[in-house]
């Protein structure tokens, strides 16, 4: 898979915001959809939090909507997830993916092997 350039994230606090971004080469296009997944507690599973898909419309998991945001940076292939209102629960490794289409549910270990563009993640931390 191609690796992307991922960064932001960080450490806030309960109600802070945070953003992270990822460029791909070559995504999105018109085969793919580009989002987040997101990895608690070194769990086995990555979960789906925000994409948008080929024809742009954007999806996020119930329990970010509302406060989740996925926008598009100045350049083409470049993607922000802008996330407000932050909570303890959204501590987690964030992972940049691209494929057509994203499922909502992945074993982490081997997303790299299923997406065509999978990042190396970036860490969020939310402290009360």
């Amino acid at each position: 898979s191609v690796l992307p350039v991922e960064s932001g994230g960080g450490s806030v606090q309960a109600g802070g915001s945070l953003t992270v971004s990822c460029t791909a080469s070559g995504f999105p296009n018109e085969h793919s959809d580009m989002g987040w997944y997101r990895r608690e507690n070194l769990g086995s599973w990555c979960d789906l939090v925000a994409s948008v898909s080929k024809y742009g419309s954007a999806y996020y998991a119930p329990s970010v909507k509302g406060r989740f945001a996925i926008y598009r940076g100045g350049v083409l292939s470049e993607r922000h997830l802008q996330m407000n209102s932050l909570q303890p629960e959204d501590t987690a490794v964030y992972y940049c993916a691209a494929d057509g289409p994203l499922s909502p549910r992945v074993l982490c270990d081997i997303a790299s092997s299923r997406y065509s563009v999978w990042g190396r993640g970036t860490q969020v931390t939310v402290s009360s």
